[in-house]
């Protein structure tokens, strides 16, 4: 059974969220740009990026290639690039700090220890994510209520920070997703299919099993409440 067949039930009022969310990126367009999308292929980064380009909205996509991705992603990141009416940039680690990092610590420094970890995240992730926004007056994600307890409290736009965040998701269920995937016929990573519900790196991304929460399948060594790589975590600001 494929992640359509398993997650595609909308919510009674998925009609409603959609229109709500075509609207905010519409707004998100005009009174917030410049801006981009921050998307990492997965389910929740390709339905946005389809709206985007149904509504021909001049909102660039960008892709972290963190040198450690799953060739699913990457073969789906080509695809996008060729299909994709909006730009799909790519950003990736500065190679001289990526060898570095691995001929100091190797390359399974990440399950020693969480510093580590944030490391590895820091140069692979936290790096490029600031170029790629350089200049940028707000950022597209596709960050959603359900998708865990810090994440509960996820607003459409958040202007918390100097930098606006755009969630358009965020009231959207997982069933929503993949209701909206079905429908559409969205391009979306073969992982999912294999029981990844959230696509990382592939030494930091596993398959989950029925009952375990969302995101368990990332940095499934380490305790639930470090599981952040400093995306979108407040404390740990991008400069612009």
């Amino acid at each position: 059974m494929g992640a359509i067949d398993l997650n595609a039930r909308p919510s009674k009022d998925f009609e409603a969220k959609l229109a709500a969310t075509q609207k905010l990126l519409v707004r998100a367009a005009s009174e917030l740009a410049p801006l981009k999308q921050a998307s990492s292929l997965g389910a929740e980064d390709v339905v946005i990026t389809h709206l985007i380009n149904s509504l021909a909205l001049d909102i660039p996509v960008f892709v972290l290639e963190t040198g450690a991705l799953h060739p699913e992603t990457l073969a789906l990141l080509e695809r996008t690039q060729a299909a994709s009416r909006a730009p799909v940039e790519v950003y990736r680690p500065v190679q001289e700090a990526v060898v570095q990092f691995v001929g100091r610590e190797g390359r399974e420094a990440m399950y020693r220890s969480i510093p580590l970890r944030k490391e590895c995240c820091s140069i692979r992730k936290l790096e490029p994510l600031a170029r790629a926004l350089e200049g940028q007056k707000a950022w597209i994600t596709g960050l959603r209520k359900e998708q865990s307890a810090a994440r509960a409290d996820v607003p459409a736009i958040d202007t918390t920070e100097a930098r606006a965040k755009v969630n358009p998701l965020a009231d959207w269920t997982w069933g929503d997703v993949w209701h909206y995937i079905a429908i559409n016929a969205v391009d979306y990573n073969p992982l999912h299919d294999q029981f990844f519900p959230s696509i990382g790196c592939a030494p930091c991304t596993r398959a989950i099993s029925l009952g375990e929460d969302f995101r368990s399948g990332r940095w499934w060594w380490e305790d639930e409440a470090a599981k952040e790589c400093g995306l979108h975590v407040k404390k740990e600001k991008v400069a612009a």
